[in-house]
Formats: structure tokens, C-alpha cells, sequence
């Protein structure tokens, strides 16, 4: 079983332990057993958690409870709480822990099904760069509406990359892998979207296009190009994109789409994120 498949189900509690491995089996998630005072070490080495909120410790203390959850949180881990039924002590921190879980709150063995396949779900790879579903959005039409794998969400704004040339959308077709998409337009021709480019906009908080400092990402370009030791010339060359229109860029002249950076920033060798940033050094 990949460290990635498994579980580390915090427990004191063998019928506890014996319950979840039943559960979590079918959903293909294999499971590492561990007390509360194990766990910390082991979180960073498997794919998700499970908690047992009916544990002395966390019983005792609710803050080690939520430190515990936190700490999961914190290293990217999926976690799952199961609090014990009739249990009132951990009833004033579960609106936290709801928000932390992501809705993965148990309160009856009953659910324990959902909750497995719930959590084989959020271990999946690359769950976050795929597309779910695209669509023309309903309140802006010049704006796609991407929902990812992971279930966020984000407003694509047009133009969609440089090759975007406004028309109407008259068709969307995703790829088998949900990896990327292909996006026709009125006038023949075919935009290609990237499901990662989508996934750190709805991460950034940015919808792409038109909501970005021209000039200031125009010099943040420039300053990262020149750091690398590359000419406009060379930097064309890496990402197809025509020299005059890098030159467009980094003047200020031209917002180009989070997949054209995308496409620049791992030319350059840098994060999309770096290009984003404030442009301190």
C-alpha cells in the first residue's frame, strides 16, 4: 500500500480501529494505527488522517484535539473527525473543526462508507488540475466558469491566452484526463486551457485576465527575465510567443492571460506564483 493510499487512524480504541480498517478497505485506503501522542509523527508520511474524537486526550483537552487536526491541515493532509455520540466536550470547537475538515465530521458509524470514499477521493492525484466542468458563465459572458476537481471554483476572463480573439464560445471540449480543455470559438479558431494554469488562479484568488497591473507585471517580467540571463529573443523562442509581444508585455502595454505566464514563468525557470508577487527581490 502507497504511503500516499493510507491512513493514519488516531485511536486508543481496538473496536475503533477494527471499525474504520473495515471501511476504509473497500475504498482502497490502507491503514497505520497510531495514539495521540504517535500521530504527529507520522502525519507527514501518509496521505490523510482520521481522528478518534472520544480519545482521553483529546477528551481531557480540546485544544490537543484541534492542534492534532490543525497539524494534518497544515501538511496538506485530508483529515476526517469522528466524534464520539453523547460526547459534549469537543461540542464548543465544531465549527472549527468542520471548517478544517472540510465537512468531514462523523457522528455515526453509519457514515463511515461516505466518509472513507470521501477521503480516497481528496488523495487522489492531481485532483486539483483537472477540469470537472467549463462553461460560459451565466452572469458574464465574457468570462468562462472553471470548477475543478477539488471543488473549487474560478471566473475565467477573456481574452483566455493570446491566441483568444473575442469572438463568441461555441464550444467547449474537455480532454479525457480533464487535464486540459479546448475552447472553439466563432471565428474558427481553437483556444487551448491548461487545468493547472485554472487551478493556481482559483488558489491566487486571481480570475485570468483583466485583473492584474499591466505595468507592474510588465517590470516583474523583465526583472525575472533579466535575472535569468535571457534576451526578449530567447524568451520568445522557449514559449512561441512572438518577441514584439513579450516586448508588449513587459512595457505594460499587453495583460496577458495566467496561461501566457504560466508559459513565460516556466521559461524563465521561476513559480507563476514569483511573477505574481510583490517584486521585491
Amino acid at each position: 500500500m502507497q504511503e500516499s493510499r493510507s491512513v493514519v487512524v488516531v485511536t486508543e480504541r481496538e473496536t475503533f480501529l477494527g471499525t474504520w480498517e473495515e471501511a476504509l478497505a473497500p475504498a482502497g485506503l490502507g491503514v497505520r494505527a497510531a495514539s495521540p501522542a504517535e500521530a504527529p509523527g507520522l502525519l507527514a508520511r501518509s496521505g490523510a488522517a482520521l481522528v478518534d474524537g472520544g480519545c482521553e486526550a483529546f477528551e481531557e483537552d480540546e485544544d490537543e484535539l484541534l492542534t492534532l487536526v490543525g497539524l494534518a491541515r497544515a501538511l496538506g493532509a485530508p483529515v476526517a473527525v469522528h466524534l464520539r455520540a453523547g460526547n459534549g466536550t469537543s461540542s464548543s470547537v465544531e465549527p472549527l473543526l468542520e471548517e478544517l475538515c472540510g465537512g468531514l465530521l462523523v457522528r455515526d458509524e453509519a457514515e463511515a462508507g461516505r466518509i472513507a470514499e470521501a477521503l480516497a477521493r481528496r488523495l487522489e492525484p492531481w485532483r486539483a488540475h483537472r477540469f470537472e466542468f467549463l462553461t460560459v458563465s451565466p452572469s458574464e459572458e465574457d468570462h468562462l466558469l472553471a470548477v475543478m476537481g477539488d471543488g473549487r471554483a474560478v471566473l475565467m476572463g477573456r481574452p483566455l491566452t493570446m491566441d483568444d480573439d473575442g469572438t463568441a464560445v461555441v464550444g467547449i471540449d474537455i480532454s479525457e484526463d480533464a487535464r486540459e480543455a479546448e475552447v472553439e470559438l466563432a471565428s474558427g479558431r481553437r483556444v487551448r486551457l491548461r487545468a493547472l494554469t485554472a487551478a493556481a488562479a482559483a488558489r491566487d484568488g486571481f480570475g485570468v485576465g483583466g485583473v492584474l497591473d499591466g505595468h507592474r507585471l510588465g517590470r516583474r517580467l523583465r526583472e525575472l527575465r533579466m535575472a535569468a540571463g535571457l534576451t526578449q529573443a530567447e524568451l520568445a523562442r522557449r514559449t512561441g510567443i512572438h518577441r514584439p509581444n513579450i516586448a508588449r508585455v513587459e512595457a505594460g502595454r499587453h495583460t496577458p492571460s495566467l496561461d501566457t505566464l504560466a508559459r513565460i514563468a516556466h521559461a524563465i525557470g521561476v513559480p507563476t506564483t514569483q511573477v505574481l508577487g510583490d517584486g521585491e527581490s
